[in-house]
């Protein structure tokens, strides 16, 4: 179907979008003005994030201000205004002071979605340390080769993690000098240079002076996994802020007074970029829940806090999708303001069905680990085109380029025509390296540009629209396929709640599409289920396209950001090997 274009929402609460008029604000926005947005830290000594984050509210008008609320899984609330999170943050820098830590040595956090989590992350960076989160479901291997890359120096986890997951490859981490244990409990016996977190970051002072910080600093190291090869370590440095800052007032919007709630991890690089900063340097509340994904006790959260900013993952509206829209009718959400969505594309179906469901749509957005922050987004302020990708922000130019035989870079101006999403460098969130691999991270750009491996083509009024990574696309008769265009038709259909495509190896076609489908509660993987998708798929997108094969499975493989594994269907399709699976949300 051709899905309608869903026009700005007119609800009476709406604020004044902060990005009013989108070509307006394009031409008169710099980079250097958005900077002034920040205070930098006092007597020119440069920019640090967590005080552009922290004290320069807790210092200032707002430091009575709700700055984090903390929702934990048994119903325990914890409240932190921003003088009291700088108190915290500054007692973490003294702690890393007392042991040592200079500025540019590694601090990991294995943890979930907990206070102390945060308060280690902020305290790292005013000690000009570098921040390095993992994900708390990930197996020791790949949390030893993490902190193997990176020689972690400090590790932040809890007890429990520590004795299934650490306790086993400690010996094997020869850099790791410390370990700060969070639990209620008594630290185990016979554990060597391992400390108390509470204890030892109670006794350490509330006072901290941040140390002259260059925006080129190293701030931040996030670790994401290609489809081969080990994992990459994303450099980030202290001028991000400036991005995190104003993407987060441009693109999701945020206003004095806002509650807002991101859902991601901060093993994540949204859970860090978005759950942490974005929303602390523009002085506003968020709540952090600590349970696992539960449509009723979302709900429950949108309600009872009442959120007016919500930002989340397309697998996670899939799923609230599963659940119907009836459970969201059934709660008061009348808070909210603004949806947001990021992880990977979101279906064009997922943003009608939360119109109906919430009376307001999701804004799809885009952006990488490796940007650090967003790039492209469906605005307020703009009308929606489902399954879109939206326009650029403000200061970053998108363009859709072709790399020619010699290695050249050639940009595509006709509209609608496919090629590599590529982005112009100089946004203040861009990677600057990826740690100790400098060839892999020159291979990042040619002809001026950094290349995204992501394939994507823009309409004739600027909004882009993905087609798939580059090492998805399918070539089947001399058609290249991308996997996310059969998805969403697939989708269309109310018994499936998830699908994913790949190419299949064929002599004749060289590959033909196969998709897996996950069917939602009350259908049956019958025959005659399968036929009828089949002939959707074929009169929406045509022989050539639709689907040769499809079959029914419980689930698919997904990260945990959400985004479907398609590289692991086709290697388990194939009987290859399985390659990095440390990001699996189920490994």
């Amino acid at each position: 179907m051709a899905w309608p274009t869903i026009l700005k929402s007119t609800r009476d609460r709406v604020l004044p979008p902060n990005l009013a008029n989108y070509n307006q604000f394009r031409e008169s926005f710099s980079w250097r003005r958005a900077a002034q947005e920040l205070t930098g830290l006092p007597e020119g000594n440069g920019l640090n994030i967590a005080f552009e984050a922290v004290d320069r509210h807790a210092l200032g008008a707002a430091r009575d201000h709700l700055a984090l609320r903390w929702l934990g899984k048994n119903g325990e609330v914890r409240n932190f205004t921003y003088a009291q999170l700088m108190e915290q943050t500054n007692r973490f820098a003294n702690v890393l002071q007392e042991l040592g830590i200079a500025p540019g040595d590694r601090v990991y956090a294995l943890a979930g979605r907990i206070p102390e989590l945060y308060i280690a992350a902020l305290g790292t960076l005013k000690h000009r340390a570098v921040f390095c989160p993992l994900f708390s479901a990930f197996g020791p291997e790949p949390i030893r080769a993490r902190m193997t890359i990176g020689r972690a120096k400090v590790l932040v986890t809890t007890q429990s993690l520590y004795e299934r997951k650490v306790k086993s490859i400690r010996s094997a981490l020869p850099f790791l000098d410390h370990v700060l244990l969070i639990g209620e409990d008594s630290l185990p016996p016979n554990l060597p240079d391992t400390l108390d977190f509470q204890q030892t970051v109670s006794h350490a002072s509330d006072a901290y002076t941040i140390q002259p910080t260059s925006p080129e600093d190293i701030a931040l190291l996030h670790f994401t996994s290609g489809t081969t090869g080990t994992p990459k370590g994303a450099v980030h440095v202290h001028e991000a802020v400036i991005a995190h800052h104003i993407t987060g007032k441009l693109a999701l919007d945020f206003h004095p007074g806002d509650i807002f709630w991101c859902t991601a991890d901060p093993g994540w690089v949204t859970g860090t970029s978005y759950g942490i900063i974005a929303p602390l340097t523009n002085g506003i509340t968020s709540i952090i829940d600590e349970g696992d994904f539960d449509a009723e006790r979302w709900y429950g959260i949108l309600q009872s806090q009442k959120v007016t900013i919500w930002y989340s993952a397309p697998t996670a509206i899939r799923m609230l999708m599963k659940a119907g829209a009836e459970m969201a009718r059934q709660h008061d959400l009348s808070s909210l303001r603004f949806l947001a969505s990021v992880g990977e594309p979101l279906n064009p179906e997922a943003v009608v069905w939360s119109k109906e469901a919430f009376g307001l749509p999701f804004h799809d957005n885009w952006w990488q680990t490796e940007t650090g922050g967003i790039m492209i987004a469906n605005f307020a302020a703009m009308d929606i085109r489902p399954g879109s990708m939206g326009r650029p922000l403000p200061g970053i130019e998108a363009a859709i380029v072709h790399r020619k035989n010699d290695g050249s870079i050639e940009e595509i101006t006709e509209p609608e025509v496919q090629g590599e999403l590529a982005l112009r460098p100089g946004w203040p969130s861009m990677f600057r390296a990826y740690w100790e691999e400098p060839e892999r991270y020159r291979k990042c750009f040619a002809g001026g540009y950094y290349l995204t491996g992501d394939l994507a083509r823009r309409d004739q009024d600027g909004y882009f629209w993905f087609v798939g990574r580059k090492d998805d696309v399918i070539k089947t008769s001399g058609h290249l396929i991308g996997p996310f265009e059969v998805e969403s038709v697939l989708m269309e259909h109310p018994a499936v709640a998830e699908s994913g495509v790949i190419g299949k190896p064929d002599p004749m076609a060289l590959e033909i599409v196969k998709a897996f489908v996950a069917l939602c509660p009350g259908y049956e993987p019958t025959e005659a289920l399968r036929r009828e998708l089949l002939g959707l798929a074929r009169t929406r997108l045509g022989a050539v396209v639709a689907p040769k094969e499809i079959a029914f499975v419980a689930s698919l493989p997904r990260t945990r950001s959400g985004k479907i594994m398609r590289r692991l269907l086709k290697a388990r399709e194939l009987g290859l090997p399985e390659g990095d699976l440390s990001t699996l949300e189920n490994d």
